[in-house]
């Protein structure tokens, strides 16, 4: 069985849905992997509130076993925190290398975040670039916005306006699993 290791926050790891190993991003996607019968297990590494950072530090622990195909999912904190996009960049950076280091023939996916482009000076297009500079430089593919077509839509996000719903998750999935589906196979 090959492995998918999804390291993220609270988007991986399903914050508010009544039943997060089905309604979870990493949960939808498995079962499209059962539905092709394809030998892939998701691992869901995803922690709420947890940022780039926190995602370097953990990071050594969960390459413990083989790792096939590498998700990365964080930088939305970042931002609410008001950590420098230069920073998000090279913590995200040193993920993607220890991940690199470890597994070399492992197949990676970014799943990039973006901030409102009304929000004044250059950090929307600064944050926006993180994603898609790291996914150029190291090879990896990429899906730009993750929540595209689903954040800010009242009735597929809770109450927060951030998280998903499980109306909304199974739109994101349907925009990951293409991406996913052509890195396995």
């Amino acid at each position: 069985m090959k492995r998918i290791l999804f390291l993220g926050d609270s988007l991986t790891a399903g914050y508010g849905l009544a039943n997060v190993s089905l309604e979870s991003l990493p949960a939808l996607l498995q079962e499209n992997i059962n539905a092709l019968k394809l030998e892939y297990k998701i691992t869901n590494a995803g922690i709420s509130g947890d940022t780039s950072a926190g995602g370097l530090q953990r990071v050594d622990v969960l390459l413990y076993e083989p790792v096939d195909v590498f998700v990365l999912e964080l930088g939305a904190n970042d931002i609410l925190r008001g950590i420098s996009p230069a920073t998000t960049h090279k913590n995200l950076q040193a993920i993607i290398s220890k991940v690199k280091n470890r597994y070399p023939a492992a197949k990676m996916l970014l799943l990039g975040m973006e901030i409102p482009a009304w929000i004044p000076g250059t950090l929307a297009a600064s944050f926006r670039n993180i994603f898609r500079t790291l996914a150029s430089d190291n090879d990896m593919a990429l899906v730009p916005f993750l929540l595209d077509g689903v954040l800010g839509v009242k009735h597929l996000n809770l109450n927060d306006g951030l998280h998903p719903t499980a109306a909304g998750y199974r739109i994101v999935a349907t925009k990951v699993w293409p991406v996913l589906k052509q890195l396995i196979g």
